[in-house]
């Protein structure tokens, strides 16, 4: 999303050439490509953990901090070896990002009308907003210390960063279209 962002702003002429059919594909591709290793690994690590408290998690969620506190063995280096793991995806996602939103916000900065920076800014600040909401969750439940855990907690962030980026994200971006907003209007107005 933050590069489709970048070139719409930043390369607006060469659009239909930069994110053509072939370079959807290609990074469809990487992120299921990178997706998929991590998933293993989590998913191998996970079902090598040897259970003694029961199989009961406290939440809804299945959750590897919750899968974790329900083993019986130490586990300090698997959770060291998922945590640099998922550093590294992370981080290389984060620095993507941030790249691509310096070059929309640089570009931003230079149009020279009002409307115009407006417009391309709230194409790009509900997208960052909800990134943001993901990555600061996650980051904090999963590198928060065991001790500082509580079950309402746990439950709001992993909500937080499960569930409502996934939800907004459409909503964000349909709203964006003219029919959408004229039937939400006339939907109120019927009901006035």
């Amino acid at each position: 999303m933050a590069y489709d962002r970048y070139v719409a702003i930043c390369k607006p002429l060469h659009y239909g050439a930069l994110m053509g059919s072939r370079a959807c594909a290609h990074m469809a591709a990487a992120a299921w490509g990178s997706a998929f290793p991590y998933a293993v690994l989590h998913t191998a690590s996970t079902f090598s953990l040897p259970l003694c408290q029961g199989n009961a998690v406290e939440q809804f969620f299945c959750e590897i901090p919750q899968i974790l506190k329900l083993s019986c063995s130490h586990s300090y280096l698997r959770e060291v070896g998922i945590i640099v793991v998922s550093t590294c995806f992370t981080f290389g996602c984060f620095v993507f990002i941030v790249v691509s939103y310096v070059g929309i916000f640089r570009a931003v900065l230079r149009i020279p009308s009002e409307q115009g920076r407006h417009k391309a800014l709230s194409t790009c600040l509900p997208h960052l907003a909800v990134v943001s909401v993901f990555i600061c969750t996650g980051m904090f439940t999963y590198l928060k210390p065991p001790s500082t855990s509580s079950p309402s907690l746990d439950l709001v962030l992993t909500v937080l960063y499960s569930v409502v980026p996934p939800a907004v994200n459409p909503l964000i971006y349909s709203m964006r279209n003219q029919e959408l907003k004229d039937a939400i209007m006339s939907a109120f107005q019927k009901h006035q």
